[in-house]
């Protein structure tokens, strides 16, 4: 019952959070302090299309990917320009490692035009190869990020995956290969498949801890609301019902011999760490760069065209390509940073209240309190701890999130004329 009403009341937050006014052109502020920020990059491009996936990519262009990283590198001089510095990359997609002549180039141009300290990339399981890792170890890459999703062939065969990929047993002995050549390997799956069972699950967290991963992200499936209709032709429908049994399976499976970097990630106990896949949770603002990234500077949330031309042409006049944007109150301020801080399982209180003079637990006492209630919390001087209950609460509000956010970005997309 708690479970659907935090789902339900999360919904209805987070969609009127990201009520952005179109055709933006307040312009991002500028900056003049050192506080720690990352810088986002999103590259969309990818070989093909998941049924799943609802983040911003299309197939990919050659010519056109080789135009957008040129615009990239251009964005990125813009924001030097206006007074920012980063101190954490992290490159998305789509396929970031499509074009790798490409994507290390517009790294060493990060690294030239900010201080980075840390680097982390997402790539596919046919990416791992040596001549692909060799690029990336020299390009600075600290952390790498594998798109795996599952080993279940059958599942990757109805994801249209299994051909791209390879199989299961594929994917694992790649991983095994690939393993000490960052400081992290992380392993992205996804729990909650229509068709998944206990027993797949189960046989997934088998071979994760048998490679001995050094860090797991299992997302809940989160897709929009089009994106749900596509997928409901190979995958079906989404059951939430499951999803806490699951969790709860993931988490008794890897508990022992890993530590939580966030609610729904994983770090081998004892292991070098770097970036995460939710950078939300070490870094209070990011930039987003590229087309339709979304970045959060000073209280501003924004987003930048879908369209892929527009972007390339408004960089090519030195012009940010923000599509849209919204400037968060004090109020929405502190609840962003009660999800995200809580999304790492801890908020320091104390740094919470000194951050907002003193009105950080009054203004949010409601929140606290049924939280309180709900038994989400321990307390212990200055931090709040997510229990087992509150940390799966978390992953229900976290999914709300993404699943509001990639409902505007469909939103954008058929504004922008790309369906």
């Amino acid at each position: 019952m708690i479970n659907s009403i935090v789902a339900s009341t999360a919904k209805k937050q987070f969609a009127r959070a990201l009520n952005f006014q179109e055709d933006d052109t307040t312009g991002l502020p500028a900056c003049a302090d050192n506080q720690r920020r990352l810088l986002y990059v999103h590259i969309p491009f990818c070989e093909e299309l998941c049924p799943y996936c609802s983040f911003h990519r299309v197939r990919l262009d050659e010519p056109l990917a080789r135009r957008y990283h040129a615009a990239l590198r251009r964005e990125m001089a813009l924001y030097r320009r206006q007074g920012y510095r980063f101190s954490g990359l992290y490159v998305g997609g789509g396929t970031p490692t499509i074009l790798m002549d490409e994507l290390a180039e517009t790294l060493q141009i990060a690294r030239d035009l900010f201080p980075i300290e840390s680097v982390s990339v997402e790539t596919n399981p046919n990416h791992l190869t040596d001549a692909h890792l060799s690029v990336l170890k020299r390009a600075g890459v600290h952390r790498l990020s594998v798109g795996v999703q599952t080993f279940d062939d059958g599942l990757l065969k109805k994801m249209a995956r299994y051909d791209k990929y390879g199989s299961g047993e594929d994917i694992a002995a790649r991983l095994s290969a690939a393993q000490g050549v960052f400081d992290t390997l992380n392993a992205d799956m996804i729990f909650n498949f229509p068709e998944q069972t206990g027993q797949m699950l189960e046989a997934d967290l088998a071979v994760l801890l048998k490679l001995r991963m050094q860090q797991i992200t299992f997302y809940p499936l989160m897709v929009s609301e089009f994106a749900s209709r596509r997928m409901q032709k190979t995958l079906g429908d989404v059951n939430f019902r499951r999803e806490p049994s699951f969790f709860r399976l993931i988490r008794r499976r890897l508990e022992p011999d890993y530590d939580s970097s966030s609610a729904w990630c994983f770090s081998r106990k004892k292991a070098a760490q770097s970036l995460i896949d939710e950078y939300v949770v070490d870094f209070d603002e990011y930039a987003g760069l590229g087309s339709g990234a979304i970045g959060y500077l000073q209280g501003m949330c924004y987003a930048n065209t879908f369209d892929i031309e527009k972007y390339i042409q408004d960089l090519s006049k030195d012009r940010l390509p923000i599509q849209a944007s919204r400037r968060f109150d004090p109020p929405d301020r502190m609840r962003y940073d009660f999800l995200m801080k809580l999304f790492s399982t801890r908020m320091n209180v104390e740094e919470m209240e000194k951050k907002y003079g003193g009105r950080f637990l009054k203004t949010l006492w409601k929140e606290m309190a049924a939280f309180t209630l709900a038994g989400s919390f321990r307390y212990f001087t200055p931090r709040l701890h997510l229990t087992p209950r509150g940390r799966y609460l978390w992953v229900v509000m976290m999914r709300e999130f993404f699943i509001a956010v990639n409902n505007f970005r469909d939103h954008c997309r058929r504004e922008a004329g790309l369906g």
